[in-house]
């Protein structure tokens, strides 16, 4: 069935069954619920500053929420998608699939749009639950930043799905790739901020090649993007982002926006045609 169309009802059809199973996953539903209560408190926390200043703002809010995101999103997309084909493969599930009239190009994009849906709700609650709180003390400004970096932070969620089901797809066990999942988690967030500030220190790297190390993690790619649309510069980051700054101008945020865009399509594709070459097997 490789040179037919992918047929969209069977797509939705899976689709649908993934974000069921998602709604019914408990780890699932404690990120989400965990990203929902910590956005609502750092809203919480930046709105107070009204006391002080008599100004709060969208923008400061979603800054607080960036290390929110780049902590738990990651972390919810790579173990969601982690357990989509191994958990079935063990189950039995994915050979029952496969057996049907179904190209294994339906069953990769259902599942994905299925579980980047899944993640995008939970996102979407965090920062609505945020928003609101904001509006309602009267920071109702920089609409359009806070819809940015939503933009960049579903990205990021996007890209995190499609980098778990990868792991899924070339694991044996689901406990085998909710380990490597983790393992991926820890290893993108150690190597953000203080990675690179260990590593400037043991190598004296410069402006560039500091800028090099953070393009290649999308967890700092997003933070670049975020920081650009929240505060219109870098200089917050240092050299660095001075560097980017003077670099690239007004293209640095769309370049971001396509990096973070391949991470999301090449773990997807890197996925079909593994499964495609191994007949859905690790």
């Amino acid at each position: 069935m490789s040179g037919e169309p992918i047929s969209l009802r069977t797509v939705g059809i899976l689709l649908h069954r993934e974000l069921q199973d998602s709604w019914r996953n408990r780890w699932f539903l404690l990120y989400a619920g965990a990203f929902t209560v910590l956005a609502l408190g750092l809203s919480w926390v930046s709105v107070s500053g009204i006391a002080q200043t008599g100004y709060a703002n969208l923008g400061r809010t979603a800054g607080s929420l960036i290390n929110l995101v780049i902590l738990i999103v990651p972390l919810m997309g790579l173990t969601l998608g982690s357990q989509a084909i191994a958990a079935d493969r063990e189950r039995g599930a994915l050979l029952y699939l496969m057996a049907q009239p179904v190209d294994i190009r339906e069953i990769i994009l259902g599942k994905f749009l299925g579980l980047t849906c899944a993640v995008l709700a939970a996102l979407l609650l965090g920062f609505t639950v945020a928003g609101v709180a904001v509006s309602g003390r009267g920071g109702a400004g920089d609409v359009s930043a806070y819809l940015a970096f939503l933009g960049l932070a579903a990205l990021l969620a996007t890209a995190s799905v499609a980098m778990g089901l990868l792991i899924s797809a070339l694991s044996s066990r689901s406990s085998m790739a909710t380990g490597i999942a983790i393992f991926c988690w820890l290893g993108l967030v150690f190597a953000g901020d203080l990675g690179l500030m260990g590593t400037t220190l043991v190598l004296n790297l410069g402006p560039k090649e500091l800028l090099t190390a953070a393009l290649v993690n999308p967890l700092q790619v997003f933070q670049l993007g975020s920081v650009m649309v929240l505060r219109g510069g870098l200089e917050a980051l240092g050299p660095a982002g001075l560097y980017a700054t003077r670099r690239f101008g007004e293209g640095l945020v769309p370049l971001l926006v396509i990096i973070l865009t391949a991470w999301c399509l090449v773990p997807l594709f890197v996925t079909s045609w593994w499964m495609k070459r191994r007949g859905g097997l690790p």
